[in-house]
């Protein structure tokens, strides 16, 4: 018995070795290039045509550090490379059509890895983390309903504009970025203290000192990926964005799902496309959406008949808050979720409310009969 039950084992055991045997066949090779090759490099290094000085021992340590740090977290490369080749294109064409350097490509990577929520502690948000503020100097929409720093082409827009005043200002790219990353009066404040505006001779506070680096850290991996050991396929790489885009006239506030159905998709694929939308409505106004490729096409039609048929059948009531309510109590008193309450009325559960205040509710049929009858 005991001599059968070892047979048994070991014809698991090789059947397991023969099964790994085959899934390492179908992996990738895992080697990948020293950390000290990768520090090498032959070429001059530069940042939108502008000379980094790594014979200068002190340059050299700052940018072998921060290209260490940058190879050190390979997932995050990886995710790079597949979002480049969703969002870089779009980049790319407008900084040549704008004549600017190809390079401040590179800024958008750095600051956000390509996600349009992404936020700072400071308050900075989406694709290129502009500041509330900034971003509306430079032309941006940001508000309760709106926030066009998540938005590709828009903040793309915005940081063009922005880059052209303060290349115009400081009259070098590198310069340029570091102002873009600590401001530009903090700069130029530190440049007439230190009598020099050589950014690699400047000292600025440690995150603008490693700024530049960071930048040409994402350049040289994405503009060769393979010598540090990334080899991607292009079935690997995140689609190119694609989507076709309409005009929408809302009289009223309008649920983001009438838009999603008129388009044939869904929600989240309507949000996922506008990233800048928060919340569930477009509020009354003209709006430029993205929809899915080939969606368009009798789009206006759908939208007609679906709006139509919201409006008919929506059993929409509006509470006017009284003394002594809150949130949780009309809820209750509606017999609806206090979570979609908020949702309808784009509401912050920690701002309190004020008799007066007018809510819009849509409760279950059973509550809405009875309140007619009241």
């Amino acid at each position: 018995m005991q001599k059968i039950t070892i047979i048994v084992c070991v014809s698991l055991f090789l059947q397991a070795i023969n099964t790994l045997s085959e899934s390492a066949e179908s992996l990738e090779p895992s080697s990948f290039p020293s950390l000290v090759s990768s520090l090498r490099f032959s070429d001059q290094l530069e940042f939108c045509g502008e000379a980094t000085p790594l014979d200068i021992q002190e340059v050299r340590e700052r940018y072998e550090k921060e290209l260490l740090l940058t190879l050190a977290d390979r997932p995050q490369i990886i995710l790079w490379l597949k979002r480049s080749n969703r969002f870089l294109a779009l980049i790319e064409k407008m900084l040549r059509e704008n004549s600017m350097p190809e390079d401040l490509k590179y800024i958008a990577l750095v600051e956000s890895a390509l996600r349009p929520h992404v936020g700072s502690p400071k308050g900075a948000i989406g694709f290129w983390q502009f500041m509330e503020e900034t971003g509306r100097i430079y032309g941006l929409t940001i508000n309760s309903a709106i926030d066009e720093r998540r938005n590709i082409f828009k903040s793309t827009s915005a940081a063009i504009r922005y880059f052209k005043t303060l290349y115009d200002d400081l009259g070098s790219w590198t310069l340029a970025a570091a102002a873009y990353n600590m401001g530009e009066e903090g700069l130029k404040a530190e440049i007439l203290a230190q009598k020099t505006d050589n950014y690699y001779q400047l000292y600025l506070p440690l995150e603008t000192q490693r700024y530049i680096f960071r930048i040409i850290a994402a350049k040289l991996i994405l503009l060769n990926p393979e010598k540090y050991g990334f080899r991607l396929n292009p079935e690997d790489l995140y689609p190119p964005l694609q989507f076709d885009r309409v005009e929408i006239q809302c009289d009223q506030k309008t649920p983001i799902h009438v838009v999603a159905q008129s388009a044939g998709t869904y929600f989240k694929v309507i949000k996922d496309l506008n990233p800048e939308i928060r919340g569930h409505s477009l509020l009354e106004g003209n709006h430029t959406i993205l929809i899915p490729k080939g969606a368009a096409a009798d789009f206006h039609a759908r939208y007609e008949k679906v709006l139509n048929d919201w409006l008919a059948n929506r059993n929409e009531q509006v509470y006017i808050v009284k003394e002594g309510d809150n949130l949780s109590t009309i809820a209750d008193r509606f017999n609806v979720p206090l979570p979609a309450l908020l949702i309808w009325n784009n509401l912050n559960p920690k701002r309190p409310i004020y008799p007066g205040d007018r809510l819009v509710v849509y409760p279950p049929e059973e509550i809405l009969e009875k309140t007619n009858e009241n």
